[in-house]
This record gives structure tokens, sequence and C-alpha cells, in this order.
């Protein structure tokens, strides 16, 4: 048999044109791949920054807050009645804030009204319907937030949040420290503005007609409070 080289070279030669298109072939697909997968990651950037992944547009971190409140106080022992007052809040973090507030409501027992009306003679308190203050301190965790887009377009941004605190409610019946825990929620307008309701559970030792009691009272508030600096 002999060799003949250039008949190995003809014969090899179809072989060698069927590996080079099917190499063009797959660098295409490949290559429109590439494009695809491109394209895909341009528009999951794009679906991402959409869906807001930038700086907060309110700021809470290192401001001020001034809160105005008003609601209800219902209690163990006494009467509901209506609440007002005020806070002062220093946010250190966008997450935690120390508050401290004072609040103003009238105790009443009808209790004790009815027992000072079928026994006149004795008196149970020195008035029956008296007013109380209330001042407490408070750490503020803010553990969720939110967007609500509005139908006309507009954005409003909220907060939840949770708070633990200790105080003192001047009254004549009430005993030691009252501790209070609750929540709230906080809404957010413009770069300084924001509507706040709460609902606190107050805990206290209170003596009446010579017992002594552990109470909780349940005091409901809403209100509007100020940002400053108000530039930020």
């Amino acid at each position: 048999m002999v060799w003949r080289p250039g008949a190995l070279g003809f014969a090899a030669a179809p072989a060698f044109a069927l590996i080079a298109l099917v190499s063009l072939v797959g660098s295409e697909r490949s290559a429109r791949a590439q494009c695809v997968d491109e394209e895909l990651k341009q528009d999951l950037v794009g679906g991402r920054h959409y869906r807001g992944v930038q700086d907060r547009l309110f700021v809470k971190a290192f401001r001020h807050e001034l809160s105005g409140m008003g609601g209800w106080y219902a209690a163990d022992l006494y009467s509901s009645s209506f609440i007002f007052g005020g806070a002062y809040t220093f946010h250190f973090s966008e997450d935690l804030a120390l508050e401290a507030s004072v609040a103003f409501n009238r105790f009443r027992s009808r209790v004790t009204d009815s027992y000072e009306r079928r026994y006149p003679q004795i008196q149970v308190q020195e008035r029956a319907d008296r007013p109380g203050r209330q001042y407490f301190g408070h750490l503020i965790w803010s553990f969720a937030y939110g967007k609500l887009r509005w139908a006309g377009g507009g954005i409003t941004r909220f907060d939840w949040n949770a708070a633990l605190g200790a105080g003192v409610t001047d009254d004549d019946t009430s005993q030691g420290l009252t501790g209070s825990f609750g929540m709230g929620t906080k809404w957010y307008f413009g770069k300084w503005f924001a509507l706040r309701f709460d609902l606190r559970d107050h805990i206290l030792r209170e003596v009446l007609l010579g017992e002594e009691h552990l109470v909780n009272d349940i005091v409901a508030t809403g209100g509007m409070s100020i940002f400053f600096p108000f530039g930020w």
C-alpha cells in the first residue's frame, strides 16, 4: 500500500469544513446568548432602581422632633377621659430614638362618686374629679418601614415602632413608678412634617377605697410632629 499525502488532505477537507461550520454556529449562539444576558441584566438593574434602592427621602438620624398629641385614656379603676400633651424626641439613628413626654388628663371614679352619695359623711378623696399629670421617657425602636402610593401618584412613607419606658403618674392614688410599653406608627410628608398614632399600656399600682390594685391603663393618642433642622 502506497501512502499519498495529497489524498489524505483531500479526504480530510470536508471534516475540517464541518468542524469550522459547527464552531461558527456555536460562536453565533454564544454571542447572541451573551447579548440577551446583557439586556436582561440591564432590565433587572433598571427595575431594581425603580423599586427604590436609594437614599431615604425622609431622614430622621440626628434630628429633633417636637410633637403635639391628644386622645383617650382608658383606666382600670377610673372612668375614661381625654388626654393631651406633648413630646420631644431625639433620633440618634434611623431606627432608635429617645422620647420624653408630658401628658394631662383627669381622674374621676364613678365608684367613689356613688359611695360618697350614699355615705355623705364619709369623703373618700379630696376631690372626685381632679387633674392628673404623667411624665414619661421611652426608647423608640422603628422596626418596619413602608411606602404607600396614592391614586394621584404621590408616595407617602411610614414606619412602625415599638416603645418601652417608664415614668411617673402624678396622682394621689398611684404608687411608685409606672411602666409603659406599646406600639405606634408615623406617616411622613415632605421633609419635616409627620402624623403619628400611638397605643401605650401603662402598668402601675393604685390605691382605691383602702385596697391596692395593679392596673393596666390604655392610652390611645394621635397627633402631629415637626422635625428640625428643616432642610435635611
